[in-house]
């Protein structure tokens, strides 16, 4: 089997990637409570297991992935305890640093795999500056966009994936199931308020958003079943937009002096 993982390749190995044009995909999570039956790594984990599995199927496309970037914007986990967080101008820093080292290692294309709510805003600000600064090609997806009916028809007690929920927890069931803290299920439930109107943005914390154990979803329903399900149709989609060369044309250089007058 092609080896995927960046960790895992010497420096050659990379290098004649690189040469090849190969993708690089960049899984991004956090470090976060999940209530009291998953572990604080599940966006991180959850996120690079996808994209491994993305990759593989991507067939001969010269893909190789980077380990998971574990920190992200989670502040609003902080009342449950065991979460570490970036605020934005260092999680824009550290992407930074990651595209310039992937410039000077010689590849241009970059795919960002996102698994953390909390990073979708600060990602796509970012991957749009970088794109125009560095000229290449950055793509990012939060892997539950992917394939929301094939989600949605999976689960029975919730539409999509919210926070350690069925959705989150069937995954775990299906990767890792020793970690799941099953005689934790019945306390991991809490009453969540209803969402708040659709189209006003504001800071909330989880405290507010998922009294009492941080849990948005019930993960009783979960089974591995269900996460094999979501996994199947989300490494399908993935793997489709690694191949989908209309996302890999080199960016407009705008900033181009004289742009404009063109």
């Amino acid at each position: 089997m092609t080896e995927l993982r960046w960790e895992r390749m010497t420096g050659p190995e990379l290098k004649a990637l690189a040469a090849r044009d190969a993708l690089a995909v960049l899984p991004v999570g956090s470090l976060e409570q999940h209530g009291p039956h998953l572990p604080v790594w599940t966006d991180s984990f959850c996120a690079h297991e996808i994209a491994l599995r993305g990759a593989a199927a991507a067939g001969d496309l010269p893909v190789v992935v980077l380990p998971p970037m574990w920190m992200g914007l989670s502040e609003h986990h902080l009342p449950f305890g065991g979460t570490i967080t970036l605020d934005h101008a260092t999680f824009h820093a550290v992407l930074r640093c990651v595209v310039r080292s992937l410039l000077a290692d010689g590849f241009r294309r970059l795919l960002i795999v996102n698994g953390h709510g909390g990073n979708k805003d600060p990602l796509a600000v970012s991957t749009r500056e970088l794109a125009v600064e560095f000229g290449i090609p950055i793509v990012v997806t939060t892997w539950p966009s992917l394939a929301p009916k094939a989600i949605a028809d999976t689960l029975t007690t919730q539409p999509g994936i919210q926070h350690a929920c069925e959705g989150e927890t069937s995954l775990w069931l299906a990767l890792d199931a020793a970690q799941v803290r099953k005689d934790r299920l019945e306390a991991a439930i809490s009453n969540p308020p209803p969402d708040p109107p659709p189209g006003m943005v504001r800071f909330w914390s989880f405290e507010e958003r998922a009294p009492r154990t941080g849990v948005r979803g019930d993960p009783r329903a979960a089974t591995a079943e269900k996460g094999e399900a979501i996994l199947a149709a989300v490494t399908q989609a993935l793997a489709a937009a690694m191949r989908d060369k209309a996302l890999w044309s080199t960016p407009d250089d705008v900033w181009t002096p004289g742009r404009g007058q063109r």
